[in-house]
């Protein structure tokens, strides 16, 4: 049998009376932290599958797209909106779906998938880009407060000459002349200040721009 000598045993008894302490304190941290590695394994194999799932969904989607399968690539879309929204092809797939429609004269539908983008896509660009088509479309509505509303909101910096252009044609569809070549200056402005920042020339959109507001004529 073991011997230890005086001090040993005063240490072997401050450790079991430490134990007889916080001993279900400290089985609970380590079942505790066991508990949550787990649980994040799980999640992290959990987010795999469903991004794997909607990898495939939105393959199937882009066959359908190509032969020009409209009925499909609704289908696909509603889909993985329904199923796998928490993923970034729910978002793509709202915006090939909303384009799809659009192209086919379906506002409303095409309204709706752009809608859904707008507010849940994973990513701060897909929004934004899903705003302005939406507001695209209402602009064919003829609902132009509802399409300046989205279009108030200001998107990443690479769409701010793009939003402010598509304020411009609804304002000048309005008739508001000098608003409307306001905002096509705002968006040369912006497209310059973009593109310096990126190193890049503005490129031809900087002609259409200077065309659209030139074509306004002068403000009144």
């Amino acid at each position: 049998m073991a011997t230890y000598d005086l001090e040993e045993q005063e240490q072997i008894e401050e450790l079991k009376t430490w134990w007889k302490m916080h001993g279900t304190l400290v089985t609970s941290v380590v079942v505790a932290f066991a508990v949550a590695v787990v649980g994040w394994q799980v999640w992290q194999w959990w987010q795999r599958n469903e991004a794997a799932k909607a990898a495939q969904l939105f393959g199937n989607l882009q066959q359908a797209l190509a032969q020009q399968d409209v009925k499909r690539v609704r289908l696909l879309a509603g889909e993985l909106v329904d199923k796998h929204a928490g993923t970034a092809y729910a978002g793509m797939a709202a915006m090939v779906a909303g384009k799809v429609l659009a192209e086919t004269g379906d506002l409303k539908s095409a309204q709706a998938q752009y809608g859904w983008a707008a507010e849940h896509a994973t990513d701060q660009g897909t929004r934004d880009l899903a705003r302005l088509r939406q507001a695209i479309v209402l602009i064919e509505e003829k609902s132009f407060d509802e399409a300046l509303k989205l279009l108030a909101v200001p998107p990443t910096p690479n769409l701010m000459a793009r939003f402010l252009e598509v304020r411009g044609d609804v304002l000048a569809a309005q008739g508001k002349t000098k608003e409307a070549r306001s905002a096509y200056e705002e968006a040369i402005k912006a497209l310059e200040a973009d593109r310096q920042a990126e190193g890049l020339p503005p490129g031809p959109y900087l002609d259409i721009l200077k065309d659209k507001r030139d074509a306004i004529g002068v403000a009144s």
